[in-house]
């Protein structure tokens, strides 16, 4: 009976996958830019609050306005978005 059960055990734990945790990086103008998380607004569609690293150096999650292409930081500060910059990649790949 206790070899039925550790083996039930050993494939129920086995079957059980976990959330993947994979970001996604590209290389732009020397610049290696990851996005290592990304949720996109219910209410507004264009804008998507990201944490990105920038040749691993990691930022704060703040909003990217693809509509306006501007930044907004966590003080509120508008910054346009760089060329070939975190919110043109965030654009252009989630649109």
């Amino acid at each position: 009976m206790k070899p039925i059960i550790l083996l039930l055990l050993l494939i129920i734990s086995l079957s059980i996958t976990r959330p993947a945790q994979a970001a996604l990086c590209r290389t732009l103008e020397g610049k290696q830019i990851c996005i290592t998380y990304i949720k996109r607004s219910a209410k507004y569609y264009w804008e998507y609050r990201a944490s990105v690293k920038i040749n691993g150096v990691a930022t704060p999650i703040e909003k990217y306005n693809c509509r306006d292409r501007i930044k907004i930081t966590k003080d509120g500060t508008l910054v346009p978005f760089e060329a070939n910059g975190a919110g043109e990649l965030i654009c252009r790949f989630f649109s």
